[in-house]
């Protein structure tokens, strides 16, 4: 793919912090480093790393600090992590992210499950984290990722009208976007469109990512109906990794690689050598020896013509 063609969309590569963290096992500090400079290579530049969480709950993350400053050193990568309350945020400050995002669940009963505090007393937290960050770094970018957003598996429904409110209350709150997650899977082509559209309706610009999973095998057909809505950031994990420790045997966040392929196939342009994406499952399953990879077009293989080089 020439570099001449500037991307149409971006590809938030989210597997060394959502699918390690999802995983029992825990990868080596120096695989995570291999792993990412592959998903680098390939051309991934927005790349979600590490959550700073306490060790002893995340034991998988206990390395945070040390991957962000790796991640730091690769040229143009925008390096993300997660922070669910204003300790994490001073931490991945301090060890020099590009972009903050929090966790902001639409659901009462899995934000107290998750953060053990309520949807109102994360947005307090997306306030303060804010102010935070203006006073140590404020060119670092804050993004409120709504979970739950499409159902919850503790609470059932969740009301689209709170959805889209609390959306708009985490941008007032100091967010420079807010994107929707499907958290269990449960979302569908048709509801994507429409919440997708309510949130560019009130944020605009602002309106931020698309963080589907494929849970129930729709990952990658919510992802294009977000894609019809303008919504131009998707999440998605390579292999699949994570994202799903409820339901066994399914992949739990969007394929990376299948996404990718979907995109450029339209003639969507990601920025991504889809072979080198490919190439990058390698040290990822080195780092996680027997752990379940997912993706049909790796298995598949690339069809005749797509993945050469665009002149």
């Amino acid at each position: 793919m020439s570099s001449a063609t500037p991307p149409q969309v971006l590809i938030s590569e989210v597997g060394p912090r959502d699918g390690l963290q999802s995983v029992k096992a825990s990868m080596p500090t120096a695989a995570k480093l291999r792993w990412i400079d592959a998903l680098y290579a390939a051309g991934l530049r927005e790349i979600e790393v590490a959550s700073f969480v306490p060790a002893k709950l995340l034991p998988q993350m206990a390395d945070a600090a040390e991957v962000v400053r790796h991640a730091i050193t690769l040229p143009g990568l925008v390096v993300m992590a997660l922070v669910p309350n204003r300790k994490g945020a001073q931490a991945a400050l301090e060890a020099g992210v590009h972009k903050l995002t929090m966790p902001v669940s639409a659901s009462r009963a899995h934000s107290l499950a998750n953060v053990r505090k309520t949807p109102e007393e994360m947005v307090d937290e997306v306030r303060a984290i804010s102010e935070l960050r203006r006073q140590m770094a404020p060119q670092v970018l804050l993004e409120a990722g709504i979970s739950t957003a499409f159902g919850c598996t503790l609470q059932g429904l969740v009301p689209e009208d709170e959805v889209i409110a609390l959306a708009v209350q985490c941008v007032a709150a100091g967010a420079d976007e807010s994107g929707l997650s499907d958290t269990v899977g449960y979302a569908n082509p048709a509801q994507v469109r429409r919440l997708f559209k309510r949130l560019r309706a009130e944020l605009g610009d602002k309106a931020g990512a698309a963080h589907m999973h494929n849970t129930r095998g729709l990952g990658l057909a919510n992802c294009l109906a977000a894609l019809e809505e303008g919504v131009t950031t998707f999440d998605a994990s390579l292999g699949g990794l994570g994202g799903c420790p409820y339901a066994p045997g399914a992949s739990g966040n969007v394929v990376t690689e299948d996404l990718v392929f979907m995109l450029e196939a339209m003639g969507v342009r990601t920025g991504v050598d889809i072979n080198r994406l490919i190439a990058a499952r390698a040290p990822l399953m080195a780092g996680l020896p027997g752990e379940p990879v997912y993706g049909m077009t790796p298995e598949a293989g690339l069809p005749k013509g797509l993945g050469q080089p665009v002149l």
